[in-house]
Formats: structure tokens, C-alpha cells, sequence
């Protein structure tokens, strides 16, 4: 079995909701949004950031704003729209559940392993 694709695709699942985290605190542009993942020890790449930004801007959950810039063209700052925030909340659910239950199977692998030991 291939570790690097399960990997990539445990990720995968993830990015969406890290993603709008972000941009939920404050309207954020993309190359800020890759400092703050990999900040955060996720490696996140401008081709899978921008169609991931305009798939959820066609889905309604973003809406951007232009910026002009005194160091080059203008800039595109993206903010979660009202169906966004809604949207968020239930990743949030969502990843609370998940984390929760991951969490609490490691937690009963590691005590099964503790208990084998004595």
C-alpha cells in the first residue's frame, strides 16, 4: 500500500475546512493563506489553492473583493459569504466529530497496548 497516497488523501479531506478557518477570521488573500498553512506545517500549493477558491466561489460559500496594489497588479481578497459562515459551522461539526472519534479509538489502541505490556 502506498503511505504517501493515504496521506495525500487524509489531507485532501482536511483542506477545504483550513481553508475557509482562515479566510473566516478575516477576508484573506491566497498567498497569505499558503504562508499561514505552511506555517502550520500543511503544504498547500497555489495549483491546488486557486481552483479550490473558485470552486467555492461558484458554489457560493466565497465572494472576493479587488485591491489595488502598490507593488504589482491588484489583488483578490476573499471572504466567506453568509451561506460560507453556515457552511463552516457544519465543517466545524463535522471535524469536532471526527477528531473526537479518531481521537478516542487511538486513545483505546494505546491503553490495549499499555495493558499488553504488564
Amino acid at each position: 500500500m502506498n503511505i504517501e497516497n493515504t496521506q495525500s488523501q487524509m489531507r485532501k479531506g482536511v483542506l477545504e475546512y483550513c481553508i475557509l478557518s482562515i479566510i473566516r477570521r478575516s477576508e484573506a488573500y491566497p498567498g497569505d493563506i499558503i504562508d499561514e498553512m505552511k506555517d502550520a506545517g500543511l503544504q498547500l500549493l497555489e495549483g491546488t489553492l486557486y481552483p479550490l477558491l473558485n470552486r467555492l466561489k461558484n458554489a457560493g460559500i466565497l465572494t472576493y473583493r479587488w485591491v489595488e496594489s502598490t507593488s504589482g497588479p491588484p489583488r483578490k481578497y476573499f471572504r466567506l459569504t453568509e451561506r460560507g459562515k453556515e457552511f463552516h459551522i457544519l465543517l466545524q461539526s463535522t471535524w469536532d466529530e471526527l477528531a473526537t472519534g479518531v481521537e478516542t479509538l487511538a486513545r483505546k489502541r494505546d491503553e490495549s497496548q499499555e495493558n499488553q505490556s504488564e
